[in-house]
């Protein structure tokens, strides 16, 4: 399944994804020393996020997560690429700030397209960008 995006910046990486209809803050949902989401609300609770691709919703936060995403990618506490139906600049400014793959801006409910634990292609690079699942 190829999936074509709206927006993209980074490289082309693989990874296993992992997949929830919620939002992403750096600030509010992760323990950024232990490398899981934190916050119990959240669909991904106590789950690793180092070294998945994110395939998430929606990106939520201002300055503050696009900080904490350099500072995740300074200690190599980071996932291998943020996948979301819809992205804010701050979020865009961070990924980029963090050397960090980001996609989003898909024509269809990209949470309900990629299976949780597939193994992806995030081509940031192709033109159109596209998501694909291997």
């Amino acid at each position: 399944m190829i999936f074509p995006a709206n927006a993209a910046i980074g490289r082309t990486v693989r990874g296993h994804a992992l997949v929830a209809s919620d939002g992403f803050s750096a600030r509010y949902d992760l323990d950024r020393i232990a490398g899981v989401f934190s916050r119990p609300a959240h669909a991904l609770y106590g789950r690793s996020y180092v070294g998945l691709v994110l395939v998430l919703d929606r990106a939520k936060g201002g300055v503050a997560t696009a900080w904490m995403l350099h500072e995740m990618a300074a200690r190599g506490i980071v996932p291998a690429a943020l996948v979301f139906n819809a992205v804010n600049p701050i979020m865009v400014q961070g990924a980029a700030l963090a050397g960090t793959t980001m996609m989003s801006g898909f024509g269809l409910d990209i949470t309900r397209a990629v299976p949780d634990g597939a193994l992806v292609e995030v081509d940031a690079e192709a033109v159109p960008p596209v998501l694909r699942v291997l």
